[in-house]
């Protein structure tokens, strides 16, 4: 099973669900669920306020990189995830879901606590209906997109 998180500045809410996905993947020893994320046009950092907001969590986004994502690397995804700000168009073996979240960027900390709850929330969802699926034989990574973009 691969799965993605996109956003077009994978900055913010992708962050986030990456995250929280790695956390489910964890807990729920779901080694052979893959975890794509990227965006297609990403930012220079992950966003400060979702940084502070998941490190009231005790999850440590400082030292990510928001990345580009290629629709072939999407494509090679059993379920892709956007946030509510990207428009894909993947061939139909993909399976792709718009959360339509709100952008974090910018909010107050408590608009960002919630946009961050719900996700949590989401991915919790995703993770029991992946759960109830049987795992394919894939590594127990995160594989976070190449930046392909030019310099």
């Amino acid at each position: 099973m691969r799965i993605a998180f996109v956003c077009v500045q994978n900055a913010g809410r992708s962050q986030m669900s990456t995250a929280f996905a790695e956390q489910e993947r964890s807990e729920r020893s779901l080694d052979g669920v893959e975890i794509v994320s990227g965006g297609t046009d990403p930012a220079d950092e992950v966003h400060p306020e979702v940084v502070e907001t998941m490190q009231q969590l005790g999850i440590d986004l400082s030292d990510r990189t928001p990345q580009a994502v290629s629709t072939e690397e999407l494509e090679a995804c059993d379920i892709v995830l956007t946030m509510g700000c990207s428009t894909l168009s993947l061939d139909a073996d993909t399976d792709v879901r718009d959360w339509a979240l709100p952008d974090p960027d910018g909010e107050s900390p408590e608009r960002v606590r919630e946009i961050r709850d719900q996700i949590r929330e989401r991915v919790c969802e995703l993770f029991d209906e992946i759960s109830q699926q049987p795992t394919r034989s894939v590594s127990n990574t995160t594989r976070v997109a190449s930046n392909s973009r030019p310099e």
